[in-house]
This record gives structure tokens, C-alpha cells and sequence, in this order.
């Protein structure tokens, strides 16, 4: 009866069926991105290209602000804890200057108080995810998952509901990513102001970032940094004198997407 060609063709479908019915949507291969831009250069706007621009405005995200109003938007990713968050945090309370701390599930656990101390002293706490990952590669319910178990641990640790802004590791995304974020009420922020400055043991001094920061800085810098090298803490006082000095201001991620809704 095998060899029966109606037997044969249904073993043949119940195979087939059998075979694909387990096989999930290869996000891996999805597309992704790598997020980039030109660098400020005397004064000058950051460029991210027409792409990057393009995909950003339709999904709402941000990476500069107004490049005719001397604002700027200081943002710093915490992954884990160096012991130059306080000195940071201390130098923000100082000059009076807000701030967004893109966070991980790490350091939620592992630096509790001074997590508190942010949001006591007026800063936005963003999401970095909860693990970290490539999101480019999770599934809708894996991104959601992510954003949602950071939330969680937040609420739980800091009595906060509820975060707004995210960021993904490393830069990575994709318009998928950006959508999903969008549905569950997310709003992407990049940066337009960077530099090398995420290694723990650096020992290039205050000098390296300073620079780095003036040589870029620009009307509407949204900028990022790192808490975990003590060069960044070191220059962070000397920086933000030298621009307030220049007719900069310091806005908040809230008082940029307020202008963009006003505008």
C-alpha cells in the first residue's frame, strides 16, 4: 500500500507539514542597522543621512534636537555600576543640569541606591533593555518582553511604572524595532554627540573627553556618554562650564519631545 502514489504523496504532505510547523521566522537574518552619523565640526549639525533621518521621523525617534537653539541634551548609558556614577550625579546636582540614565536590568540590581538617587534628583530614568541583547534579532514578543521586564524591576525597585524612552544596545535596530516600540507606547532615542569612551580601565584623562565633547559640540547636541570610565566624570564639570559659558542651555529628553509636539 506504501507504494500506493496517493499514500505516498499524503506522507509525503503530512512530512512537509510536520517539518515547517516548528520553524520560526529567521529574525536573525532580519535586517539591521548600525546606528551613525558625520560628527559635528565647528558648530555644525550632526549628519545621520537621508535614510536615518527618513526611518527616524516616521517612527517618531529622536538623535539632535532644534539645530538653531543652543539646547542641550545629556544622556549616559549605565550597564553596570565603575564607581563614577556618584561623582557624575554630584556634578548634574551642582550646575542644576537634567539628565536621562539609560539603564539595564544589571544595574537596576546591583546599583538600587543610586538609581533612587536619579530619580530623587529629578532625572529620567530611560530603558536599555533588561539583558542587553542585539534587538534586531528578537521576535515582537521578545522586544516586548525586554522592555516590559525592565519596567517591571523598576517599578519593583524604584517605584517608577513605567519607562518611555528607550535605547538599544549598541546602537542596533531596525524599522521593526522602532515600530514595535511605537505599539507599546516606546520612543526611540539615539544621540548625536559620541565618542570611544565605554572602556572600564581607560587612563586617557579628563582631557580626552573634554575635547572631544567641545570639538562636537553643536546647537541641539543630544549626547552620549558612559559612566563607566572616570575620564567622562573628570571633564563632565569642566564641559558643562565651558558651554553654559558659550550661551549653552540643558534641557531634558521630556523638553525636547514637548518642543517637537509644539512645533
Amino acid at each position: 500500500m506504501w507504494k500506493h502514489p496517493i499514500f505516498r504523496l499524503t506522507l509525503w504532505a503530512i512530512a512537509f507539514f510536520f517539518a515547517f510547523s516548528f520553524i520560526k521566522p529567521d529574525i536573525a537574518n532580519a535586517n539591521s542597522y548600525h546606528w551613525g552619523f558625520s560628527k559635528s565640526k565647528d558648530g555644525k549639525p550632526a549628519d545621520a543621512g537621508a535614510k536615518f533621518e527618513s526611518m527616524l521621523k516616521e517612527y517618531g525617534a529622536f538623535y539632535r534636537g532644534d539645530p538653531n537653539k543652543k539646547v542641550i541634551y545629556l544622556t549616559f548609558d549605565n550597564g553596570f555600576e565603575n564607581g563614577y556614577t556618584e561623582s557624575i550625579l554630584d556634578t548634574l546636582k551642582e550646575e542644576n543640569v537634567p539628565a536621562t540614565f539609560f539603564l539595564t536590568g544589571h544595574y537596576l540590581t546591583s546599583a538600587t541606591d543610586l538609581v533612587k538617587r536619579m530619580i530623587k534628583e529629578g532625572h529620567i530614568i530611560g530603558n536599555h533593555s533588561y539583558g542587553h541583547p542585539d534587538m534586531s534579532k528578537l521576535s515582537d514578543e521578545e522586544l516586548v518582553k525586554e522592555w516590559k521586564k525592565f519596567d517591571s524591576k523598576l517599578n519593583e525597585v524604584a517605584g517608577i511604572k513605567r519607562t518611555h524612552y528607550v535605547r538599544p544596545p549598541k546602537g542596533i535596530f531596525n524599522e521593526r524595532v522602532l515600530e514595535v516600540g511605537n505599539k507599546h507606547g516606546y520612543t526611540h532615542m539615539f544621540w548625536d554627540t559620541a565618542f570611544v569612551d565605554w572602556h572600564a580601565d581607560s587612563n586617557v584623562g579628563w582631557e580626552y573627553a573634554y575635547d572631544e565633547l567641545m570639538n562636537q559640540l553643536h546647537p541641539g547636541a543630544l549626547i552620549l556618554l558612559h559612566t563607566v570610565a572616570k575620564h567622562n566624570a573628570d571633564a563632565l564639570p569642566k564641559f558643562i562650564k565651558e558651554a553654559k559659558k558659550q550661551g549653552y542651555t540643558f534641557g531634558s529628553l521630556d523638553d525636547l519631545v514637548m518642543e517637537s509636539v509644539l512645533e
